[in-house]
């Protein structure tokens, strides 16, 4: 060993149990939570529903029994301001590819002011839950479990795409933007801009890229039992569930 480093076998034979039973917990939170993750994502219902609130239980169980404090977890307003930059790329990104959905004629937003709020104020509220689960439960876990916070960060990234599989947009988008808000999170440490980036990309997806592309943002058993069924928008439920990638709903609403 280097002057000045000390490796797990230079500690203590106490302390080396510790940190391997630490360890073993971390990494048993994290595997079972994103197990139940994808279970509840190809179980049909209505099994799903059971499953579902299981997977709520154990990502609560597991944050609270870990808990260090909402600064580290970047519940906080401390670098609110210095990275609202990413909301505004995130905005300028948005417009382009709704204007360029206008003009190929795919763009499918709600009429009304009132009809965009209902069909996705549920949504922004989910989004900001999928940044806790990607930046507190997973990447922070993984950042214990290994030494390169880069390595951290490509699987935080690569398992939040994978839960959305079969959805070739959200998959690809999800390992892109997994990428960007883990390396944003780690240097500003704030959860909400990032929240409101990803209501951002998400709503534009939603309403710029065809419901027979996309599925109506489902994932999992939802994206291939998706049925189109003539001209509908996304409902409430259909946004948390894409978002989140837990569950699906199994009818969209029709727009009137």
């Amino acid at each position: 060993m280097s002057s000045g480093t000390i490796g797990a076998m230079d500690l203590p034979a106490g302390e080396r149990s510790d940190a391997t039973r630490w360890r073993r917990r971390t990494l048993l939170d994290l595997a079972v939570g994103y197990g139940l993750i994808l279970i509840v994502i190809w179980t049909p219902a209505p099994l799903r529903s059971v499953l579902y609130f299981v997977a709520v239980g154990w990502v609560g169980f597991a944050t609270w029994s870990s808990f260090d404090s909402w600064d580290a977890m970047g519940v906080r307003m401390k670098g609110f301001v210095s990275s609202l930059w990413v909301v505004g790329v995130a905005f300028c990104i948005s417009v382009g590819a709704a204007l360029l959905a206008r003009r190929l004629q795919t763009l499918h937003a709600p009429h009304t002011p009132f009809r965009f709020v209902e069909s996705f104020w549920g949504y922004a509220i989910w989004s900001l839950f999928q940044q806790f689960l990607l930046q507190d439960f997973m990447l922070r876990r993984l950042q214990r479990l290994m030494p390169d916070r880069r390595v951290a960060v490509l699987v935080a990234a690569g398992l939040f795409a994978l839960a959305h599989l079969p959805n070739p947009v959200l998959t690809v988008m999800t390992l892109i933007w997994g990428v960007a808000a883990c390396m944003v999170f780690l240097r500003y440490r704030n959860l909400f801009t990032l929240g409101i980036a990803h209501v951002i990309l998400g709503v534009c997806v939603a309403i710029s890229v065809p419901a027979t592309v996309q599925h109506n943002m489902r994932v999992g058993l939802g994206y291939l039992k998706y049925r189109p069924h003539g001209q509908h928008h996304l409902n409430q439920m259909d946004h948390k569930v894409s978002t989140v990638a837990w569950v699906t709903a199994e009818a969209p609403t029709r727009r009137s």
